[in-house]
């Protein structure tokens, strides 16, 4: 192989050597205007030309990132050596180009077609080497080369053909054969039309893009890359729920994930597989006001008492069905319809409360006030705790509190006292006892209706007394009724 077609061949070779990474340049439909200079090496019939550079330009049509049209003229002003005589050389070519890697920073490309090889004066000459006119050879040519991208519409060229036609008549009396003349030249491609390529669509040119292949429809900055405000791993304009909070786990929209449908995010809940419709805080945990267990939402029973069992509403569990929930209940399996106290064991009916049912009043005489005054003593509390106990087992009945003096004194100022010492009394009970005052009324009945003698001191003593009547009697009557049956 000559030195000539060894020199073509690496060139070719070096073409796909440097072809770099994967990047494109002007895109669809569009025309190039290419000046070079070059350097042409003659076939051996025709080695007597001088080496003297060539110029000239291509225009082409691209009807892609593939393939192309493109014309070319070259122009080489050389001179036969041993005739000492100009000879103009011209090379007219009309090829096909076909980018190998058109997205590559560097584009190798094939080229084939017609050519056209033009000698003025004509090369077949007898000695003494007399002026022939213009002789013409048609033929093909083939070549590669590389394109550098240098900017999106200006690349670096570099070319090598071979241009080859049959000579006839012979040149220098020699018989008809190939003849392959090598055109090398390095030249620039100016691209007018298309457009700037963008492979991944987002507006920011492949020359640019510091992030290809940037998902389509997201936003993205002045260098290609796409924008995440929130920060949750999906880039604006494709996060369809933006301001995430940090931390959160998010679908591919960009909303966030709850596995849990507590409205508490995935990646903030630290309670995963929260009950459906349970109550939760900021960290998605339930919410357990009564602290029975069953989260706030579910729990169908709210302030149940500590300690007290539920079922899976969250109600109080009453197995023997005393009102006393099971937990609290120390009585366990209470007779059905037993009164029972806190602790869910039976109540006995005390004396007091036998005389209360029975006649519907309930009359102490050991309430002890200060003198003159409307001030009970420590003493009475005793008897009006039993009282105030009774009387928390009965709301539903009408209670007056009624309070009676002796006929010591004026009967106005005995008329207030009475009715001052009966408000002190209520005052007691409710500041004790669980008891509804919408329930209670007083009455002070001075010395108006006195129960023993008021000219001993014993039947004084009686006279002042508290007494705590029910107004509402056919209540009392049926409450009666129900209490026979359980004694």
């Amino acid at each position: 192989m000559s030195q000539r077609k060894t020199f073509a061949l690496v060139l070719s070779l070096a073409c796909w050597i440097l072809a770099g990474a994967a990047h494109a340049q002007v895109t669809g439909v569009k025309l190039t205007v290419s000046p070079y200079v070059g350097m042409p090496i003659w076939d051996a019939l025709v080695d007597d030309l001088d080496q003297k550079p060539i110029y000239g330009g291509r225009l082409g049509l691209w009807f892609g990132d593939y393939l192309g049209i493109e014309g070319t003229f070259g122009f080489d002003p050389t001179q036969h050596t041993k005739a000492s005589q100009d000879v103009d050389f011209q090379h007219i070519g009309g090829d096909l180009v076909l980018n190998l890697l058109p997205r590559a920073r560097a584009v190798p490309y094939i080229t084939a077609g017609y050519a056209r090889q033009l000698f003025d004066p004509a090369l077949g000459r007898t000695d003494p080497y007399p002026v022939i006119g213009k002789q013409s050879f048609d033929g093909w040519e083939a070549g590669a080369g590389l394109k550098v991208e240098m900017h999106p519409r200006v690349l670096l060229r570099f070319d090598a053909r071979d241009a080859f036609a049959i000579i006839d008549p012979p040149v220098a009396n020699k018989e008809d054969q190939w003849m392959h003349n090598f055109i090398l030249s390095v030249g620039l491609d100016f691209v007018l039309g298309g457009k700037v390529a963008d492979s991944d669509g987002d507006g920011v040119g492949n020359r640019k893009d510091k992030c290809a292949d940037t998902p389509l429809g997201a936003v993205v900055d002045d260098k290609g890359c796409p924008v995440d405000s929130d920060g949750d791993g999906v880039a604006d304009g494709i996060d369809q729920c933006s301001n995430t909070q940090p931390s959160v786990k998010v679908d591919s929209k960009g909303c966030p994930i709850d596995g849990d449908g507590d409205g508490v995010a995935d990646g903030i809940d630290r309670c995963a597989n929260t009950p459906v419709g349970a109550k939760v805080d900021t960290q998605g945990c339930p919410i357990d006001g009564d602290s029975d267990g069953v989260a706030d939402g579910i729990d169908q029973c709210a302030n149940t008492p500590a300690g007290a069992k539920v079922d899976s509403r969250g109600c109080p569990i009453d197995t023997d069905g005393d009102g006393i929930a099971d937990g609290i209940d120390m009585c366990a399996s209470t007779p059905a319809g037993v009164r029972v106290d806190a602790k869910g064991c039976p109540i006995e009916i005390s004396e007091k409360e036998t005389q209360f049912l029975d006649t519907g009043v309930l009359r102490l005489a050991n309430v002890r006030f200060e003198t003159g005054k409307a001030v009970l003593r420590p003493e009475s509390y005793e008897a009006l705790d039993e009282v105030g106990r009774i009387l928390e087992q009965w709301p539903q009945l009408q209670i007056e509190i009624g309070g009676h003096t002796d006929s010591r004194g004026s009967a106005s100022m005995n008329q207030k006292l009475s009715e001052n010492r009966a408000q002190s009394v209520l005052d007691y009970m409710k500041g004790k006892f669980r008891i509804d005052a919408a329930q209670y009324t007083v009455k002070g009945y001075g010395e108006t209706t006195p129960v023993a003698d008021n000219t001993s001191e014993t039947g004084r003593a009686q006279n002042r007394r508290v007494e705590f009547k029910v107004l509402n009697t056919e209540t009392l009557k049926k409450e009666v009724e129900k209490r026979k049956l359980l004694r």
